[in-house]
């Protein structure tokens, strides 16, 4: 495990709004909304791996300027293993590249945290978890994608609850200090049931911009998560 992890433990459930779903024009205060955050997700798309674009080191930089709070960036886009260090280097706290795209993920994990990033490993929803198996050991963080990625405001895929599942049995079973993240329809009800599941970090975006105080929802589903936390 990579000293470069952020503070937050292991084992805790940790609350990740996505950027892409504050209202771009007033920036700024958008980010002193989720001030209570656990950390922030940068979704990065290219038009190419996913049908959106959104994001580059440019941004990122102006999100780091404009908040304390560690990020972990999501590479939605097509070769990673060369794009991926550029946001390392901007200051993301963590780098999530997905399996489908990065050739070589070992070295680029590594590449990672000789920069001072955390490496993250991210799959689609139809990506088997045997795709990332032999990896799981040089990264930091396991994404799990619950919609099909490009878009937010989708609905939680519950035919992932099993992979989430499988996910965690895998990581217990290698004896790995690595956190589970799920992206995508995470709400006050089913974050509860992704972190029965054994996921322990949750990208929100609509449960969280579109509540009427951003920061009671985010306690509210770090309590939820808390609640029905499963890491055995």
């Amino acid at each position: 495990m990579t000293a470069t992890q952020p503070a937050a433990s292991l084992t805790a459930a940790a609350i990740h709004p996505s950027i892409l779903n504050a209202d771009q024009a007033h920036l700024a205060d958008e980010l002193h909304r989720i001030s209570s955050a656990d950390g922030l997700h940068v979704d990065i798309m290219d038009n190419h791996f996913v049908p959106n674009q959104f994001g580059g080191p440019s941004f990122l930089e102006t999100v780091l300027a404009n908040s304390e709070l560690p990020v972990d960036a999501h590479l939605m886009i097509e070769d990673a293993d060369r794009w991926a260090p550029d946001y390392a280097e901007a200051g993301a706290a963590i780098v999530t590249s997905h399996v489908e795209a990065a050739a070589a993920p070992f070295r680029l994990a590594k590449e990672l945290h000789r920069l001072g990033a955390a490496a993250g490993i991210a799959l689609r929803p139809t990506t088997p978890i045997s795709a990332v198996e032999h990896v799981l050991g040089e990264v930091d963080l396991l994404l799990l994608m619950t919609v099909e990625p490009g878009f937010g405001g989708q609905s939680f895929i519950e035919a992932m609850l099993p992979k989430i599942a499988a996910a965690r049995r895998l990581v217990s079973e290698q004896g790995l200090e690595l956190r589970i993240q799920v992206d995508g329809g995470v709400t006050a009800q089913t974050i509860e049931r992704a972190a029965e599941a054994g996921a322990n970090v949750f990208v929100a975006g609509s449960a969280v911009y579109k509540a009427d105080d951003a920061l009671t929802a985010i306690t509210d589903l770090r309590e939820r998560a808390a609640a029905h936390l499963h890491l055995g």
